[in-house]
């Protein structure tokens, strides 16, 4: 893939849904859109709404991983450890960020969610977009089709 194809890492000041994250794979574009919906509600919470934000966005990545991670293991998805650890891994950081919530600890949340606007387009365009190729070529036997409104 050619640096001008990859999605452009967004600022975290205007981070929100477009065209440019779809990878084609309906179930996984729809929870992806919600992945970001998630992350803003993050981005924009107030210290009193914070803990509750974040309790929302682990509870929406407990459901995402889980289902995209129920795929790859089913479907015995080749690049599954790697990608299934990176899970892992954002939950694990998610709990550890939702005990310092809890303790009052508005920047670092704030750091945390920032740092999702980052990870989230090279994940979804490295690790996402192999698994729904898999996925449309196993359910119908062709690659993924991505029709994008103009992104600029």
């Amino acid at each position: 893939m050619t640096p001008e194809n990859l999605t452009p890492r967004p600022d975290p000041a205007t981070f929100a849904w477009s065209d440019a994250f779809l990878i084609g794979f309906s179930e996984m574009d729809d929870t992806h859109r919600e992945f970001v919906e998630v992350v803003r509600s993050l981005l924009d919470a107030n210290a009193s709404s914070m803990q509750q934000c974040m309790q929302d966005f682990i509870d929406h990545a407990q459901n995402h991983f889980g289902e995209e991670d129920v795929w790859m293991r089913d479907t015995d998805f080749p690049a599954a450890d790697c990608h299934i650890a990176e899970h892992a891994e954002v939950l694990r950081s998610a709990h550890a960020v939702l005990d310092r919530a809890k303790s009052g600890d508005v920047a670092t949340v704030r750091r945390f969610a920032e740092e999702l606007t980052r990870w989230f387009p090279a994940h979804a365009d490295y690790l996402d977009s192999a698994l729904a190729a898999w996925m449309v070529k196993r359910r119908h036997g062709g690659k993924p089709v991505v029709l994008r409104r103009q992104i600029g």
